[in-house]
């Protein structure tokens, strides 16, 4: 004992040196060090030194730790005690519980003592629980602290069951969960009597001012429902409707100290999903109740306060929005429970649309989630009604009832009326807009808007919520939402009707744009619903929008934001013109008289006007992309206003462009001649300068030429638009953006002699590219950078939107009249003063981001692009620096110009352009990425070539930037690597599954690498060693590299090499499998960054091992080199391999193996942890027969210790 007693001393000071903030790091290492050498020690001595440390005369926070000690005793040494040892354990435990009943005990302590005897019962299972309950039945009639105790008991064994943990085995957790399930007979009785008989007793002696014993008795109370909410998340709902459980929470919730705790069951019974045997009904029943008592809670509470009220005391909101919380989710999966009951379901569609036009933004938050559910499965399935005479009708259908025929639906009422749809729509409309801080026009007394105070609710999600509502109800009642939009309209344009408006009223305006845009998508984007509704209704749509297009066009706005509004305002009409077009003349006359209202301001320093003008351009491609047809016979007329206005000076090159592009979409839907015509009169005049040599031998000869080309500002945004307009053009024509049909043209109805409509242009737009791209590239050779003037060599560094972005703010604002690429990078259209450093920045950029774009959309043409030009001229222009180039720009070359490449290039031509291109690229990825990573994981900080802009605490910033430019051309080579093996590019590749028994196969039969050079692109690349050496290094050094999205793409690149090594008679690739890539595999398991793509992993090693480890015999030896693996593990590994053909099987010996061979330090597996949830357990008859039912219970049973 004495040492018992000196053990426990020091094992109390060593939890006291590892707790204490103030220790050195190297004495709370060596008092963790002692503490796990205690635990794994000797048993009985771990056990003694535990029950001394949980003795009053240490502090609480030794004592908790004796009592976690215990727990893992229990949890993980419990086979180690002999049966006499393991029954004395459990009397102590209970013992324990005994002496916890003390009102001065801290409430973790009691936690962790009955989490403590939680876990004793799960490892001793049902006997050793049916021999309890009646103790513990017992203990709970003795007072409120040792009801509080039972009752915590009982809440640890139900969590245990719900959350599934690997350490406990299927048979005993299936054992225990019958046990339970058995005793809820006893149970649920007993939490109920506890319940009633404590909040009583509470009640009682807070009215005779006995505050210390009520406290008691509240304790209790809470624990009680702590349990009870335990069981509401898989017993069976019979079960607590019978014991009155759902009653006794539903009295509860009038309760202020419970309600909340109360209000966790409704929600855990609303989230319960239905079954689908015979007790479906009493299910049904249960629901009922549950509705009835969250309906008159919450009519009470709208009745109390109203759906206005201002001033109320917060807590009450907070119960109100747990409440909603509820009756959402119940509404969404269980409305079918009281849809016999008409009354019941309006009254409960009443009360949640008194939560939708609510005051409290979260209580309207809360119930928007219903209303969209609601008109999802509305529109998802039709029309909806609810049965009146059989509440059975459906029980078997989850949800919403769909009608079947004519003759039900008759005298049956819609779930949604006009009434509802009307109000839907209007609080939609008038919550789309943020609080404003300013008073004035926004200010709303009515309604409490979002804004940034709120938790957990994003505006722009908030918000498109909101149009989804709005584009549902609109779907559904297409008059309704024509009516409540033009109303809402027409208020706000009379109200704006003055000489100078509020930009608080700009702010509503904008909002009900997206609100008009939602609605008028919805009524006419789709065809055949229009096509649906009766000539009435199409009558009553016509007059309505054709009198909001009159308005609109009525409209006077001459400030920059209000004309770019209306121009939007009528975009947003235009799915309305494809069907009704007369007025669309005067709308394409209306944008080109907003358009030429802005002045042409190009020393603006603010750009307000030029940007306006740029927003008008766009409206006409958002009209032709809606209106589709309806703008062909204005064609004519829009070409000579365009030529009429750049002949006056009065249209800008960019603004030309976006009208040009416009056209595209407007020949798209006319077909594949008109697109070649509009093509040819867009690119005729820009081919006359861009083919010029003098401009192309005056800057793009010599690297140095690039700085008298920005000294002439003017020609270079010619250029720029001129690149960005071949972009454009490649992107809005051919056949899939035509409505081309090969029938409708006899000349080409074979579709022998079809060409792509720009495949006539690329022989004179692709040469002058090339060499711009590869002077802008030359600009990062180190040979040439010191030549460049200041204002070129500040132009290479890295913008603030683009370090922005890396860094995740999305805060930073563009100034107006900048155009923004995909990631967020500016783009001055129009400076033709000279340019100064963020200009050519920006220049740059536009020119590689669109010039690559060029490329890669250029291969899509097909032989057009593979065989007119000598692949020797683009390589030298992307190429010919590589070195040089930042990852940034490394990352966009690979994405946009190599990976089309590849997917598109001819099988016979890949030596010429494949191999020159992809070699110089893996070559100097492989070596910048290794040096990187090494530098990122020895000394924290990954050293990239990018170049960055200083920004405010930049050393801060700049190695978050530095990493996220390593991982995303990590991610990016990787992921060339994974197109490359992808099934399209080798069909003749065989899989695992046609191989068969080839490892039984001889050597003579299998084919050479060269076999399959044709037909499979990776045959192609390891046939070819200047691609494959690269490659593979890439390949082995990215499982050691802490990234799991770049292993994942690796790994199918290595399983395709994998196939080949098992196919072909190469050594040498076989050799590189067997050897570098099994153990470059095994050591990434070693990651826990790999934890997600483990399985593929191990499936690897599967494949490896089972296919080639009788021909080369390393992955046996790498097996055996591991430290706790012996070679009789390895003979038992192979026979139980032999044993079975399953790829699963296999794949799960072989994890086993690597577990046993590593001593569970595979990290990447240890992360792996599985677990599933019970939502239901059925209520069946409970008896010993039920030991005998079917092996399909094994995957909804979980059990889980406590930690």
């Amino acid at each position: 004992m004495d040492d018992g007693k000196a053990t426990a001393s020091n094992v109390a000071g060593a939890i006291a040196v590892s707790l204490d903030s103030a220790s050195s790091s190297d004495a709370r290492r060596a008092a963790v060090a002692y503490l796990d050498s205690v635990k794994g020690g000797d048993i009985r001595v771990f056990a003694n030194t535990s029950l001394l440390l949980i003795h009053k005369d240490y502090s609480s926070e030794i004592r908790l730790h004796g009592f976690k000690m215990l727990q893992h005793l229990v949890r993980f040494r419990w086979h180690e005690f002999s049966i006499q040892e393991r029954s004395e354990f459990a009397r102590v435990a209970f013992n324990l519980i005994m002496e916890m009943a003390n009102p001065l005990e801290e409430w973790a302590l009691k936690s962790q003592a009955t989490s403590l005897v939680a876990e004793v019962v799960r490892r001793e299972g049902a006997v050793f629980w049916q021999e309890l309950l009646p103790s513990l039945v017992s203990l709970s009639n003795k007072g409120p602290v040792e009801a509080e105790l039972v009752s915590m008991i009982l809440r640890w064994l139900p969590e245990d069951i719900t959350v599934h943990n690997e350490d406990l085995e299927g048979d005993r957790r299936r054992v225990l969960l019958r046990g339970l399930t058995e005793s809820l007979t006893d149970i649920l009785p007993l939490l109920y009597s506890l319940l009633e008989r404590h909040f009583g007793a509470a009640l009682s002696e807070y009215n005779r001012q006995q505050l210390d014993v009520a406290k008691k008795h509240a304790a209790t109370v809470t624990a009680v429902l702590n349990a009870i909410n335990a069981y509401a998340e898989w017993a069976p709902l019979l079960d607590l409707a019978k014991y009155h459980l759902i009653l006794g929470c539903g009295l509860l919730l009038s309760s202020p100290e419970f309600r909340l705790h109360a209000c966790e069951f409704f929600k855990l019974m609303s989230q319960r999903k239905r079954p689908q045997d015979a007790i479906a009904s009493e299910f049904n029943s249960a629901m009922v109740n549950t509705f009835q008592v969250l309906m008159q809670v919450s009519g009470n509470f709208l009745n109390k306060f109203g759906i206005r009220a201002v001033v109320a005391d917060e807590s009450e909101f907070e119960f109100a929005e747990r409440i909603c919380e509820s009756m959402v989710v119940l509404g969404s999966s269980h409305l079918l429970c009281i849809a016999w009951d008409g009354n019941m379901t309006s009254q409960f569609l009443q009360l949640m649309m008194g939560y939708f036009q609510h005051y409290k933004f979260g209580l309207h938050f809360q119930s928007l989630l219903f209303w969209l559910t609601l008109m999802r499965e509305s529109v998802s399935k039709g029309r909806y009604v609810l049965p009146t005479k059989d509440p059975n009708l459906a029980v078997d259908n989850p949800g919403l009832v769909p009608t079947q025929s004519d003759k039900e639906k008759k005298g049956l009422p819609n779930f949604v009326n006009d009434d509802i749809c009307a109000v839907l729509l209007d609080v939609s409309l008038q919550r789309m807009i943020k609080k404003s801080n300013t008073p004035g026009y926004l200010s709303n007394e009515t309604l409490e808007l979002w804004s940034d105070e709120f938790d957990g609710s994003d505006f722009g999600q908030y918000r498109s919520r909101l149009l989804e509502l709005i584009r549902l109800v609109a779907s559904q009642k297409p008059v309704v939402a024509a009516v409540r939009i033009s109303h809402r309209l027409d208020i706000i344009l009379v109200n704006s009707a003055q000489p100078t408006i509020l930009s608080e009223a700009v702010a509503l305006l904008e909002s009900m744009q997206a609100g008009l845009e939602a609605v008028v998508i919805a009524i006419f984007d789709g065809s055949t619903e229009l096509n649906h509704h009766t000539s009435e209704i199409k009558f009553q749509l016509h007059v309505i929008f054709e009198g909001l297009l009159q308005q609109l066009l009525s409209q006077k706005w001459a400030e920059p934001p209000l004309t770019v509004l209306l121009a939007h305002y009528l975009d947003a009409l235009g799915p309305y013109l494809k069907f009704y077009p007369e007025s669309i003349t005067t709308v394409v006359n209306k944008l080109f008289e907003l358009l030429t209202s802005l002045p042409l301001t190009l020393k603006d320093p603010s750009n307000i006007a030029r940007h306006a003008r740029l927003q008008v351009c766009t409206s006409f491609i958002r009209i032709a992309k809606a209106a589709q047809k309806s703008l062909l016979p204005l064609m004519k007329g829009i070409a000579d206003t365009m030529a009429l206005l750049q002949a006056e000076g009065r249209l800008l090159r960019g603004e030309h462009n976006l009208l040009g592009e416009a056209f595209l979409v407007m020949a798209s839907s006319a077909g594949i001649q008109q697109q070649q015509e509009v093509l040819s009169w867009l690119l005729e005049p820009l081919s006359k300068q861009w083919i010029q040599l003098e401009w192309q031998n005056a800057y793009l000869s010599d690297p140095l030429g690039l700085k008298q080309l920005c000294s002439d500002p003017q020609f270079m945004w010619n250029i720029f638009h001129t690149v960005t307009f071949f972009e454009k053009a490649l992107k809005r024509s051919g056949y899939n953006k035509a409505n081309w049909n090969p029938h409708d043209s006899p000349s080409i109805a074979d579709g022998s002699n079809c060409r792509h409509p720009m495949s006539f242009h690329l022989a004179w737009m692709l040469p002058p590219l090339f060499r711009l791209l590869r002077i802008i590239h030359s600009l990062w050779s180190p040979t040439i950078a010191q030549a460049l003037t200041v204002e070129l060599i500040g132009a290479k560094y890295m913008s603030q939107v683009e370090q922005a972005s890396l860094l995740g703010e999305s805060g930073l604002k563009l100034p107006k009249g900048q155009l923004t690429h995909a990631d967020g990078s500016q783009i001055d259209m129009h400076r033709e003063e000279d340019p100064n450093e963020n200009d050519i920045r920006n220049w740059l950029k536009g020119i590689r981001d669109s010039g690559y774009n060029v490329i890669g959309l250029s291969a899509n043409i097909g032989d057009c692009f593979f065989r007119g030009f000598d692949c020797s001229i683009l390589t030298m222009a992307l190429m010919e620096n590589v070195q040089s180039m930042d990852f940034r720009h490394i990352r966009q070359l690979i994405h946009l110009v190599l990976v089309p490449i590849v997917k598109l290039c001819p099988a016979d031509l890949r030596v010429q352009w494949l191999e020159n291109l992809l070699h110089p690229l893996f070559l100097h990825c492989q070596q910048a990425l290794s040096y990187s990573w090494s530098s990122f994981m020895h000394e924290g900080r990954a050293k990239v070539p990018d170049t960055f802009i200083s920004l405010p605490d930049i050393e801060l910033k700049l190695e978050v930037m530095e990493e996220k430019l390593l991982r995303d051309l990590t991610r990016e080579i990787c992921n060339l690597l994974l197109v490359l093996a992808s099934p399209a590019l080798n069909s003749g590749l065989p899989s695992l599954e046609q191989l068969g028994n080839v490892n039984r196969t001889e050597s003579s039969s299998l084919n050479s690498l060269d076999a399959f050079s044709t037909n499979s692109i990776m045959g192609f690349l390891l046939t070819h060693k200047s691609l494959a050496l690269p490659a593979l290094r890439i390949c082995i050094e990215a499982f050691t590299w802490t990234d799991g999205e770049a292993v994942a793409k690796v790994a199918s690149f290595c399983e395709a090499v994998i196939l080949l090594a098992i196919s072909t008679d190469n050594v040498e690739l076989r050799e590189f499998v067997v050897k570098d890539l099994f153990y470059a595999i095994l050591q990434a398991l070693f990651l826990e960054s790999n934890a997600v793509i483990s399985s593929d992993l191990v499936g690897l090693c599967r494949e490896i091992y089972v296919y080639l480890s009788h021909r080369d015999s390393s992955p046996r030896q790498i097996l055996l080199s591991l430290p706790f693996l012996t070679e009789g593990d390895l003979v038992a590994f192979e026979d139980a391999l032999s044993k079975t053909s399953s790829p699963k099987e296999q794949k799960l010996l072989m994890r086993s193996l690597l577990q046993l061979a590593t001593g569970n330090k595979l990290r990447a597996l240890a992360c792996q942890k599985s677990t599933s949830i019970i939502t239901n357990v059925t209520a069946r008859s409970r008896n010993s027969n039920t030991a005998a039912q079917g092996s399909e219970e094994d995957d909804v049973i979980g059990l889980a210790a406590l930690t």
